[in-house]
């Protein structure tokens, strides 16, 4: 396996590079497995394998390299890790920041198996000083499907159910010495619909983001490396050059939030995505929408973002 090269400032740019998980050898039973385990529905693995195949060939298709980092794991935790049903989704694990990466810290015991396996590869794809590998000493919680890159000044992060404030203060300093200046934090309700901010939010395109319309009545706390203040969420947006596109039209938080951007003109969106959405702004009318099928994956709790960590993307 090659060097890998991180170079991510924003959510939009041409996607170049990203990493993916295949999903667990598994099969989720029956409801109250699911219910158990905190999946919204049952699975089945066959099907599941499916969705992840139209996922990768999808991207593959698209001129993206797909690395699928389980088929590098070593031998002797490979039949432990396919039994990690969680582990598909891994824009948890980690995220770019500029050309930097940082190893993120599992929110739950129960995915904390995967972030240990998976950064020591990251650590044989990305030498030091672009992989922070000691970033998350001494970190609580910090799960980076809570986090948007806006641009090269600024990151938006959730502090809620998987992230915690203390780790996003431990975290800043990384964040400013890789080029940014504030990061805007925003507390989201700790409901199921809200595990994560791209469950309730997503960048659609260079000046524009959708959100989940009750996030209007939010604050944002606004830190620098020298002062901490407040301001309103689209206000917040506002100040980096974002529209916030608002929405009431969410019948499923996963399929309508959680998609991905190919190129500033392309999305990547659930097949299951209500088509409302993007119908009721002129903005996203123009949006190329390719849809795919990953409804079996999705009854995990998460979408084609949650699944893909994103390691290049180029202008």
């Amino acid at each position: 396996m090659s060097q890998l090269h991180p170079f991510c400032w924003n959510e939009y740019d041409t996607l170049k590079t990203v990493i993916v998980c295949s999903p667990s050898t598994l099969t989720i039973p029956d409801q109250q497995t699911a219910k158990d385990i905190q999946w919204e529905q049952a699975v089945d693995h066959q099907k599941a394998t499916e969705n992840f195949e139209q996922l990768t060939s999808t991207l593959t298709e698209l001129g993206v390299r797909v690395i699928d980092y389980a088929v590098h794991l070593p031998h002797q935790t490979q039949s432990f890790h396919e039994q990690l049903v969680n582990r598909y989704f891994v824009r948890d694990l980690a995220c770019v920041f500029g050309e930097t990466i940082l190893p993120g810290k599992a929110g739950t015991s129960m995915r904390q198996p995967e972030y240990e396996l998976f950064h020591p590869i990251l650590e044989t794809w990305i030498a030091e000083p672009h992989f922070q590998k000691e970033a998350n000493n001494g970190w609580r919680a910090l799960e980076f499907g809570d986090v948007l890159v806006l641009n090269k000044d600024a990151i938006l992060i959730n502090t809620g159910l998987r992230t915690s404030i203390d780790s996003i203060r431990s975290m800043k300093d990384f964040l400013f010495r890789a080029g940014f200046s504030e990061i805007g934090v925003v507390d989201l309700p700790r409901r199921a619909d809200t595990l994560h901010l791209d469950m309730n939010c997503n960048v659609t395109g260079e000046n524009t983001i959708l959100a989940k319309s009750y996030m209007r009545f939010l604050p944002v706390q606004i830190i620098t490396d020298q002062s901490s203040t407040y301001t309103m969420f689209a206000d917040y947006l506002k100040r980096h050059q974002y529209d916030v596109i608002w929405t009431s039209a969410v019948q499923n938080t996963v399929a309508d939030i959680n998609f991905l951007n190919i190129d500033p003109e392309t999305i990547l969106v659930s097949s299951q995505h209500t088509k409302e959405i993007f119908k009721n702004d002129i903005t996203l009318t123009k949006k190329k929408r390719i849809e795919i099928d990953v409804t079996e994956l999705e009854k995990g709790g998460g979408g084609i973002r949650c699944m893909t960590l994103p390691i290049e993307r180029r202008k």
